[in-house]
């Protein structure tokens, strides 16, 4: 599954395998609720059985085509070329279901609901107000068609492994970045065995029980605490709250965390790092004119600046 050498990439980008109208037949493994009840919304971690011929690399896409006479639809890859079980002959994805609460009449409204996350939920459950609701659309072992996979604008720079990754995502926006960290830190890859960089987390959500893989980042944190890396390799400046407050006043969103960083993120950026924004497109205004702000700051043109990052590779954009 790695490439000779590991880090060629870009030659060697599987894309497009699958099309709409010659997709892949998965199977459904499994689906886990992986938020507390309090989260704003039900999130899950999908796993997908694809055989040994489906290949991609962290960072890149997939497409789902639910039942019926329905468009695919993408999603980000969640897991590295691995898969979950390190046999490379699965997939796993983080989708959020996406359902449609009518205010007129205090429930959900079922002929409103997001077509393809609430097929792909198979049985993990609902859990609100203390109790879980088992209304899954399918079940482990069920076929599912896949396309792809698609996308390079996400994928890491290996070839430079002293490269810093400033990593911002809002909610299942993490679902590359999780991919990204466990190739780089719990999976025994060449990857693993050459990085030098920082991993830089930002992540976005409503509280702290919508936070997604914290287990895994807290043990990469640890562990790289124990031997004495945590400052080169990883840090988190993730789970901005909505409970959490701004210096200024008002609640905190992710770019206003950033903005207590902007000194270092620009020093790093200007080094050579590489930025990943990955979630909802609303994201993007406040991010860029924080961005902006710091510029003008500093007595630069963002315009330029922006074009500069881009132009070298370091702006990676993907969001919803």
């Amino acid at each position: 599954l790695e490439c000779d050498p590991y880090h060629a990439i870009a030659a060697n980008l599987p894309l497009n395998t699958y099309k709409n109208k010659a997709p892949l037949a998965g199977a459904i493994i499994s689906a886990k609720r992986i938020v507390g009840p309090a989260a704003p919304g039900e999130v899950c971690h999908i796993r997908i059985g694809t055989g040994d011929n489906f290949r991609y690399w962290e960072g890149q896409s997939l497409g789902v085509i639910p039942p019926g006479p329905n468009a695919v639809r993408l999603y980000s890859i969640a897991s590295t070329r691995y898969g979950d079980d390190a046999k490379g002959s699965s997939v796993s994805l983080c989708v959020r279901r996406a359902l449609y609460w009518d205010a007129d009449t205090g429930a959900h409204d079922p002929a409103k609901k997001g077509v393809c996350s609430n097929f792909l939920r198979a049985r993990a459950g609902r859990a609100r107000r203390g109790r879980v609701h088992d209304t899954c659309d399918s079940s482990p072992g069920d076929e599912v068609h896949l396309t792809g996979p698609t996308g390079k604008v996400m994928l890491m720079p290996e070839h430079e492994p002293a490269t810093d990754l400033i990593m911002l995502a809002t909610g299942t926006g993490i679902a590359p970045y999780r991919g990204f960290l466990r190739r780089l830190f719990l999976e025994p890859t060449p990857a693993a065995d050459a990085f030098r960089g920082l991993a830089w987390l930002f992540l976005g959500v409503a509280n702290r029980d919508a936070l997604l893989y914290d287990d895994e980042w807290q043990a990469i944190l640890q562990r790289e605490t124990a031997r004495g890396r945590s400052a080169a390799q990883g840090r988190e400046d993730g789970a901005r709250r909505r409970s959490a407050t701004r210096p200024v006043g008002g609640k905190m969103y992710i770019q206003d965390k950033v903005a207590q960083h902007a000194d270092e993120v620009f020093e790093r950026m200007d080094n050579g790092a590489h930025m990943y924004f990955c979630g909802l497109k609303g994201m993007m205004p406040g991010i860029t004119e924080m961005l902006e702000g710091v510029c003008k700051e500093k007595g630069l043109v963002w315009e330029d600046k922006l074009s500069e990052w881009k132009k070298a590779g370091q702006w990676h954009v993907e969001v919803y």
